[in-house]
């Protein structure tokens, strides 16, 4: 299972998006569904609706329902975790839509995420591994 972050499902869906044919072309080699979360959702579905407006919020949503995508909920200790993180790489700085999917990472055991967002070059598994970034 691959994580997503936000930008990618932004750019599989608005064809204005920079890194649209990127995204596009690494989606086939992913296994699927791909696993985000709520922050991420949520930050996805407003840069969307800013793009194209509703129809473009639908296509999100039929991802859901087509299989390519499944919602993680965060538990209550991803949550405390997601905090620690925040303020941990303060600095990057890093938001809450990545620090979901970081701790998403430890604790479903996951490496890969598929992102535009180069902070994920800094950010560690644990404190101590490294994402498998695509594309």
């Amino acid at each position: 299972m691959t994580l997503c972050d936000a930008g990618p499902l932004v750019a599989l869906i608005d064809v204005n998006d920079v890194s649209h044919a990127r995204c596009r072309a690494t989606l086939p080699s992913l296994s699927q569904p791909l696993l985000t979360t709520w922050p991420c959702l949520t930050e996805a579905m407003y840069l969307l609706h800013r793009a194209g407006g509703y129809p473009a919020q639908e296509t999100l949503w039929q991802f859901f329902s087509r299989g390519v995508l499944q919602l993680h909920v965060i538990a209550d200790e991803e949550r405390v975790r997601m905090q620690s993180l925040m303020k941990q790489y303060r600095d990057t700085p890093m938001d809450l839509a990545d620090a979901s999917l970081v701790a998403t990472a430890e604790t479903r055991g996951l490496r890969r995420v598929f992102t535009v967002d180069s902070d994920f070059y800094v950010y560690r598994i644990g404190g101590a591994h490294p994402f498998d970034v695509l594309p």
